[in-house]
């Protein structure tokens, strides 16, 4: 095995390690501070058992994470690492505080939203003035070809990386409404992300969305159905946030909309629900995000989450496959 392949191994397997070893004692202190989840009343009615399973999960991931990245990368840790982590942590700051608020006001809204959405595009305007001045992000590769497109102009470098870090951080977290739905997800999107990041040159970036995998293989172990701990908005805002990082800065952004279009199909059936309801009063879905579809048409939540993992994988498979055939 090579020296990157044992860097790849080491971070997924210590990110996948922290979680398990730390999973036990983390639940046991968020129960005991009552860091339960609260569930909104509109939602499936099957869902209001989980009220009380406690949230906040996320903080394992995060651990998992920058644990992973220092056995994978060591002392070597060039500008698009740092800024990656950061982004990711960044981001998962604001969903902590998000599930914070949610326990105190026992209910199920903490920030309000243009608070939330203020805070992410600030962060994410400080990874945008970092690819700019950096150059990182010249052109954005397109699937299936051998083409490139070229970002010649700063304002639009620097609203893409705007648009895809808020949009991806945004997509994970209205995905992560099944047990093992947006863990499972991620753990595919970031293994084929880094494996993207690896050939266009970002081993390093590989090193980190390996180490992403990992903490997430990890976390489903304790989120699988019927779930122990849930990731909260502290853990998917910083996983959405996480993926758009390594795309920016590997400039793959393209390809995640293939990897990680469950999350865009997601982001897509409640924007397609809200328009239809203002304009014609009526749904489109039973409920969105479209998970929440099948499961209202009778899905068990487990065959939601498999087919979802499924389409997940040929989603990946597909994505990676633009690379290689173009």
């Amino acid at each position: 095995m090579s020296v990157l392949g044992w860097r790849l191994l080491l971070a997924g397997l210590f990110s996948f390690l922290t979680v398990i070893v730390l999973g036990p004692a983390t639940i046991r202190m968020l129960h005991r501070l009552k860091f339960g989840q609260s569930i909104r009343e509109e939602g499936p009615a099957s869902h209001l058992k989980k009220a009380g399973t406690p949230t906040m999960g996320g903080i394992l991931i995060l651990l998992g994470i920058v644990v992973g990245v220092v056995a994978g990368a060591g002392r070597q840790w060039g500008l698009p690492l740092l800024w990656v982590v950061f982004i990711t942590l960044a981001y998962g700051g604001i969903g902590f505080l998000d599930d914070l608020l949610i326990i105190i006001r026992k209910k199920s809204l903490g920030l309000k939203a243009r608070h939330k959405l203020l805070a992410q595009v600030l962060f994410a305007g400080l990874l945008g003035i970092y690819v700019v001045h950096a150059g990182v992000m010249e052109s954005i590769l397109v699937p299936f070809s051998d083409l490139s497109i070229p970002m010649v102009q700063p304002i639009i470098v620097f609203l893409t990386v705007l648009f895809i870090t808020v949009g991806a951080s945004n997509a994970v977290n209205l995905t992560d409404g099944l047990d093992g739905l947006a863990a499972g997800n991620t753990v595919i999107a970031a293994a084929a992300m880094g494996i993207l990041a690896i050939q266009t040159g970002q081993s390093q970036l590989g090193i980190f969305s390996f180490a992403v995998a990992g903490a997430c293989i990890g976390f489903a172990w304790f989120n699988s159905p019927p779930a122990q701990v849930f990731m909260g908005d502290t853990g998917s805002l910083a996983l959405g946030a996480a993926l758009a990082g390594v795309a920016l800065l590997s400039k793959t952004p393209l390809y995640l909309g293939i990897i990680g279009g469950v999350f865009v199909a997601e982001t897509l059936s409640v924007m397609i629900q809200v328009a239809a309801f203002r304009l014609t009063g009526r749904r489109v879905f039973r409920m969105s995000p479209l998970h929440h579809h099948f499961e209202l048409g009778g899905w068990m939540e487990s065959k939601v989450v498999f087919r979802f993992w499924i389409a997940g994988i040929l989603l990946a498979i597909l994505g990676v496959a633009g690379y290689f055939l173009g």
